[in-house]
């Protein structure tokens, strides 16, 4: 799959609806891109600058019309999986870093739980330099502990030199109270965020499928929504004592987005995170979709999804995060006990959300767009996620109304239960850098 480029050309997007949820902006205007920065912006703005700075002007210069399309901030996913290293054969930085930009994702954050885990210097540094490779910015959060054995913190300042934009060992609960305090308290003095899998494998007898009518029909223990409670409940108020910046990722719970709620009320510093598959589907996909529908946390009831809708709407849950988890068919083809928990997300999001958020009426564009750029680039301290003259030109443009099914993905998995579902709102153009990375004629998956 080629990637489009446009070298060192100046971009003039013409007539499209700017969406700018830092200054609340949404507005037709146009938008002039030059060496990687927003040069001009206004209605009109593009004539207006051209006018003034006519020998500048290629005519090779590219000039878009986006008329019937939004212009908006470069998507940031603070929740990917590229397993790389050690496990690509599911997917790797440059195929994951394709699907990010074909969902117009511009910036993602890697987890840690690759092989070896990110926990060494070396290994941080290698992801981070194949990610410079790809077009888009590819960050990575490294191990708050050694080995993602939950037994001794990382040496997180090092990891921090080197790089890492926040800790976490996704995939892993951390059991040991003192030690996640010890982390979190380390986090207030580097200024990172820390990111928390909040499972108690004490209320899980089988992973991936929620404890509750589904699992009974199955004959699954499945797993119980209070493994997760607790472990909110707890980190929620860890980070009242301690002051530390914390994302409670891929939320689940209608119990733990209330406790998200009251602790944000007590003025702790936290953000909670929703995955486009748990606002979009409820525990029956697994009976619908098999292992396709498996994931920790897995699909709770529609009560758990009506509060989800609450909680993004209240900005209880401030970040709409994919956790792209790619895994082979072989994998999947497994029978439910036995197969990996996750699914891709990263070229499905944006329209998942338009569809079962924006067109329905529970969110407006710009709040969706808030929840998908400013406030994933807010959580990690980035000077991203907005749209203004001498900003980063990180945008993507779609279309919102557009129809369209899911066929096929860039990402070397297709283990998604939207497979052959028809979804509205794709991406036509996704810029990283003032290049194009993704254009959607260009591109043949």
């Amino acid at each position: 799959m080629k990637r489009a480029q446009n070298g060192g050309k100046m971009i003039i997007i013409q007539n499209g609806r700017l969406i700018d949820p830092k200054s609340q902006t949404d507005a037709i205007m146009d938008l002039v891109i030059d060496r990687g920065k927003i040069i001009a912006m206004g209605p009109q703005s593009s004539q207006e600058f051209l006018s003034e700075h006519s020998p500048s002007q290629k005519t090779d210069d590219i000039v878009i019309d986006a008329r019937g399309l939004v212009v908006a901030p470069g998507l940031i996913d603070v929740h990917v999986h590229f397993r790389d290293p050690g496990l690509t054969y599911k997917e790797d930085i440059h195929t994951g870093a394709r699907a990010a930009a074909k969902g117009g994702f511009t910036t993602v954050v890697c987890m840690a739980n690759t092989r070896p885990p990110i926990d060494h210097v070396d290994t941080l540094e290698y992801v981070l330099a194949e990610g410079k490779k790809t077009g888009i910015h590819v960050l990575s959060a490294a191990a708050i502990t050694k080995n993602m054995k939950g037994e001794e913190l990382t040496d997180m300042d090092l990891l921090k030199q080197h790089g890492a934009a926040g800790f976490t060992d996704d995939g892993l609960p951390l059991l040991n109270a003192a030690l996640v305090k010890q982390a979190m308290e380390k986090a207030v003095q580097l200024d990172v965020p820390l990111s928390f899998h909040e499972e108690d494998p004490a209320f899980i007898e089988n992973n991936g499928v929620n404890q509750g009518d589904v699992s009974r029909q199955l004959g699954l223990g499945g797993a119980s929504a209070l493994a997760e409670d607790v472990m909110v409940a707890r980190d929620c108020m860890l980070a009242l004592h301690t002051g530390a910046t914390i994302d409670i990722q891929h939320i689940s719970s209608k119990n733990s987005v209330r406790m998200v709620e009251l602790a944000k009320q007590l003025g702790a510093d936290i953000m909670a995170e929703v995955t486009p598959h748990h606002f979009s589907l409820d525990e029956t996909a697994v009976l619908e979709h098999g292992t396709l529908a498996k994931m920790n946390p897995p699909l709770r009831t529609k009560h758990d999804q009506e509060e989800i809708l609450r909680g993004l709407k209240n900005n209880i849950i401030d970040i709409i995060a994919t956790d792209h988890a790619p895994h082979s068919a072989e994998e999947k083809s497994r029978p439910l006990t036995e197969a990996p928990s996750g699914i891709i997300g990263l070229e499905t999001a944006l329209a998942l959300a338009l569809t079962h958020l924006v067109h329905p009426g529970h969110l407006s564009l710009l709040q969706v767009i808030e929840k998908m750029s400013l406030n994933p680039a807010r959580l990690y301290r980035l000077k991203k996620g907005f749209l203004a003259v001498g900003a980063d030109a990180d945008l993507l443009l779609f279309d919102p109304d557009e129809s369209w099914t899911v066929t096929s993905f860039a990402s070397k998995a297709s283990n998604s239960p939207f497979l052959g579902k028809q979804l509205l709102g794709k991406v036509k153009y996704t810029i990283c850098e003032g290049k194009i990375v993704f254009q959607e004629d260009s591109e043949t998956p």
